[in-house]
């Protein structure tokens, strides 16, 4: 079973955010920051279940596709403060769009889908 079909079964929520790689930056320095910041402290956080980082092909913008629990789960971690301090030099240097989704319908090549609630 994919895991967006596991996580639309299971409830939970999504992540997605959107990043920005401005001039005098590169796509890779903003993965090396999302990669340390979910392994030294997203995964070991209650309800983290797992992170995705995408690079556009042009290299202009990165997504980070994020899996929890529930979105109180992320949330308690965002007010928790220990999230946002290791936030903090990413806010500073690479504009994004976050926002929370819930997996609604998963397709596959054989034509099955999951609905959601």
């Amino acid at each position: 079973m994919a895991d967006a079909e596991k996580a639309g079964r299971q409830g939970g929520a999504t992540i997605i955010n959107v990043f920005t790689v401005p001039e005098g930056h590169q796509a890779e320095e903003l993965v090396a920051l999302l990669r340390d910041i979910t392994e030294q402290v997203m995964r070991h956080q209650p309800g983290f279940r797992q992170a995705t980082i995408h690079v556009s092909l042009d290299r202009t913008r990165v997504a980070n596709y994020a899996e929890w629990e529930s979105a109180e789960a992320f949330g308690q971690v965002m007010r928790s403060g220990v999230a946002r301090s290791h936030m903090a030099e990413i806010d500073r240097l690479f504009p994004h769009d976050a926002n929370i989704y819930q997996v609604v319908s998963v397709s596959n090549a054989d034509g099955e889908q999951l609905q959601g609630p």
